[in-house]
């Protein structure tokens, strides 16, 4: 089976685990790095244990046949050009989230992607946690019945403390609380109600602490969800908080309900209603890009490839639908009126 040669395009905080689980991988390795930054190739490939060569510029990378995937892990609002630079040079794309930071790129992205005809993959890498897909096996085996409503938030304090910090305060940076983290929590929501999403009305607001000041943007927002057959749901995504990083999940529906690693099910006899089931699994419970279950996504990604398949789970038309709603929640937001997708598509 063919092993991919992957270049990462940027080597920061991401980039280090992206290589670790690319190479502990069987179909793929790193043997390219992209970076601004002068760095050792010999001292880079003994620390991931692969043949890397380092490239100061994207273009040389892209005009290197033996490169078959670009995995970008650069700043955010350099995102979109990349992937476009990348798919018109035929190249796979693995993209670090969010690929977009407003919707005008979003649709320029969208139609070069699938003008090119290449595989993408978006790191929503929580779909591919231990945490999510356990509750998505507990709601296709119908336990909690029919959803009608669901809640998925992120709290995760991003002050001086964390990495991205310097840029994520800026406008330009970090976009929004929904762009900036709280989108993988948004990103799992979706995934547990499975229906379309119709409106959404978002409300947004900022803590009084003097860390959170230098943010160019609301930190905490609140999203209502109206899903079509009548479910809805609700994501908070909280950047402003002083407590242990929270990634809460509680979904209601006509024969149970989950709460975290915890669920109740009509479906199963004998069961207490005073007391919760536990399920074993690992809970989504670190920002730490070490503990985030990239190998798993990856490598269904180099396995997609290999057979010709889009990305389960976490592909481009995956990416699109979560951004859509991203960027409808953020117009509500500043707005302060309720927005209907159709008005955000095509």
């Amino acid at each position: 089976m063919k092993k991919y040669n992957v270049a990462v395009l940027g080597y920061g905080w991401a980039a280090g685990a992206h290589i670790g689980a690319i190479n502990a991988g069987s179909l793929a390795q790193v043997t390219a790095v992209v970076s601004a930054r002068p760095i050792d190739a010999a001292e880079l490939s003994g620390k991931h244990g692969s043949s890397i060569r380092v490239f100061r510029k994207l273009q040389d990378v892209l005009a290197d046949p033996a490169i078959d995937v670009v995995d970008i892990t650069s700043y955010p609002w350099e995102h979109a050009e990349q992937v476009i630079a990348v798919a018109r040079a035929g190249k796979h794309i693995i993209c670090e989230k969010p690929f977009v930071l407003s919707l005008e790129d979003l649709r320029r992205v969208e139609s070069e992607v699938k003008a090119s005809g290449v595989q993408f993959c978006l790191c929503f890498e929580c779909r591919w946690s231990s945490h999510f897909l356990a509750v998505k096996s507990v709601i296709d085996e119908g336990l909690l019945g029919k959803l009608h409503y669901g809640e998925v938030d992120y709290y995760h304090g991003i002050g001086p403390w964390y990495g991205q910090y310097r840029w994520n305060v800026t406008k330009k940076g970090g976009g929004s609380s929904l762009l900036s983290a709280g989108c993988h929590a948004l990103d799992a929501l979706l995934l547990c109600m499975g229906g379309d999403v119709e409106e959404v009305t978002s409300y947004d607001t900022k803590s009084a602490n003097p860390i959170f000041q230098r943010y160019e943007y609301p930190t905490t927002s609140v999203t209502i969800l109206k899903f079509s057959g009548g479910a809805v749901g609700k994501c908070a995504s909280v950047v402003d908080c002083f407590q242990p990083y929270y990634f809460h999940t509680h979904l209601v529906g006509s024969e149970g309900s989950l709460l975290d690693n915890k669920f109740h099910s009509q479906r199963i006899v004998g069961l207490e209603k005073s007391r919760w089931s536990e399920l074993s699994l690992k809970l989504v419970d670190s920002g730490d890009v070490g503990d985030h279950p990239y190998q798993a996504q990856f490598d269904a990604f180099f396995e997609a490839l290999s057979q010709g398949k889009a990305m389960p789970l976490t592909s481009l038309d995956a990416a699109l639908r979560t951004h859509e709603v991203i960027f409808a929640a953020d117009r509500s937001a500043e707005t302060g009126c309720p927005v209907k997708l159709q008005d955000v598509r095509p």
